[in-house]
């Protein structure tokens, strides 16, 4: 009987993005940035860790390398503590059009991007990842992302689910994330929120600290 030891933890590791084309504040950036010591100050929930908190580059192709050695850091990491349990990546990205939060449920193998990346890359129908096939290929996300809608819904937040997060760095790196999830076993989550002028910062760091109160319900 008391051999089981503690219930293995969730390990969260969250990412936002630097500003890019036509989004000179990126709210994703600030919401990263701050998380940790708010997610201290409110007190984490029973089970939950949260891991790394990584600004990316708003950059495609160019900033692979990079979006692979902040993946696979958390996973050597996770690795050397004992009963570290699961892992879920959670992306945070802006939708500047949005007047509400969107849980992700997928993304597709295809960069089409509107406007040059951050490191001035324009691919136009490229498969992001060509071993993957053509640009039709969809991964989705191994976690319950209707329940976890509902919850945060219930919590009175403007929430929704998606099946579109576009075609730009967004789908770009939730694609890469999503296969990385599927070959490393663990999980991965896009977010997509809105600009602070539609809904301020103080209820979008409200959203993401319940975001990760949900995830860590789920286990």
């Amino acid at each position: 009987m008391g051999s089981e030891g503690p219930i293995p933890a969730v390990t969260i590791h969250v990412t936002g993005f630097k500003k890019f084309h036509g989004v000179a504040e990126n709210p994703t950036e600030t919401i990263v940035n701050n998380l940790q010591a708010y997610m201290n100050k409110r007190g984490l929930p029973k089970g939950l860790v949260l891991g790394s908190c990584t600004i990316l580059e708003t950059a495609g192709h160019g900033a692979v390398v990079p979006l692979y050695q902040t993946l696979q850091s958390a996973v050597i990491q996770d690795a050397n503590v004992p009963n570290s349990g699961r892992v879920i990546w959670v992306h945070f990205g802006v939708n500047s059009g949005a007047t509400r939060f969107a849980i992700e449920n997928q993304a597709v193998n295809e960069a089409t991007f509107r406007c040059p990346d951050e490191m001035g890359w324009k691919p136009q129908k490229v498969p992001i990842v060509p071993a993957d096939g053509g640009i039709s290929r969809i991964r989705e996300t191994s976690l319950p992302v209707e329940d976890i809608t509902k919850s945060l819904a219930k919590m009175g937040y403007e929430v929704m689910t998606s099946d579109d997060a576009g075609r730009f760095v967004c789908n770009y790196v939730y694609y890469h994330s999503l296969r990385f999830a599927e070959q490393n076993g663990v999980k991965s989550l896009f977010v997509h929120v809105p600009l602070f002028l539609t809904i301020d910062e103080e209820t979008q760091m409200q959203f993401a600290a319940s975001l990760l109160e949900v995830l860590a319900s789920l286990y």
